[in-house]
């Protein structure tokens, strides 16, 4: 765990990207590429070594091996071999093994293997918000945060897609990077509109026919969810509400899970 060097008691997962020292958000002052802390924002200290010259394996290892896992499953596909359905999410109906929480998952590494657009998009955006955020939030929250936005998506797409639909693409875990990117600015008290502007592009896109906009609103919504209790809860004296926060983020979606399952008729 990294702690700000001004507030010891305070984690935090951003450097100073002059003197490499640990900021919270209350010590942080925009600079022209990432944070500074007071004292360089001050002096004026040179850089002495930007996170930007970092290798992008060191510094974002998961956001490379997510990129490296999509374009391979990508590969195979044009290979001719079966993935999409051995891998999609579909909502069929109750019992159907085509809507277990194993597709609800894996459909999140599968893109069309006839729109290159799809993973090529994707994959920029996962490249864009994964470098920001991965150095930020540590390998293991990064990780979490993935992982709830993928089922995050998953789960609007089964409530509230029509039976049969089918869905594949990391969209919703990049959504919920986004939810998450926005809190985080939030909390750093810095300006959203930028980013207001690309999210009402992308809520525009959603809608157009073939793309799940119920994928890419869940995501964001869990993805919010989990930066608000990163940000929330970020001291080490708060660490048992920020697991209670993530468990409970956790039990809403199993609870949406059985509930989806009890309302969607059978299919013989």
């Amino acid at each position: 765990m990294n702690y700000c060097y001004r507030h010891p008691d305070v984690e935090t997962g951003v450097s100073c990207q002059r003197c490499e020292r640990y900021i919270c958000p209350e010590c942080s002052t925009p600079g022209a590429v990432g944070f500074i802390c007071p004292e360089d924002a001050k002096d004026k200290a040179p850089i002495r070594r930007p996170a930007f010259q970092q290798g992008l394996i060191s510094r974002a290892p998961i956001t490379m091996t997510l990129i490296g896992v999509n374009v391979a499953v990508y590969l195979l596909l044009q290979l001719g071999l079966p993935i999409v359905d051995m891998l999609a999410f579909m909502r069929v109906g109750q019992g159907i093994e085509y809507g277990s929480p194993l597709r609800a998952f894996t459909s999140a590494f599968v893109h069309s293997p006839s729109m290159f657009t799809h993973i090529l998009f994707n994959m920029y955006s996962l490249f864009v918000l994964g470098t920001l955020l991965e150095p930020m939030l540590g390998k293991l929250k990064f990780s979490l945060l993935y992982v709830l936005g993928i089922f995050g998506g998953s789960m609007g797409f089964f409530l509230f897609a029509e039976l049969g639909a089918v869905v594949v693409g990391a969209s919703g875990a990049i959504f919920a990077l986004m939810g998450a990117y926005l809190i985080y600015l939030r909390a750093l008290r810095l300006d959203t509109r930028q980013l207001l502007v690309i999210l009402v592009i992308n809520v525009v896109v959603s809608f157009l026919p073939g793309i799940a906009w119920q994928a890419h609103f869940g995501g964001f919504i869990f993805g919010a969810l989990t930066a608000l209790a990163y940000t929330r809860f970020s001291r080490p004296d708060q660490r048992v509400m920020l697991y209670s926060s993530i468990a409970l983020l956790v039990a809403a979606l199993v609870g949406l899970w059985i509930y989806g399952n009890q309302v969607m008729p059978p299919v013989y």
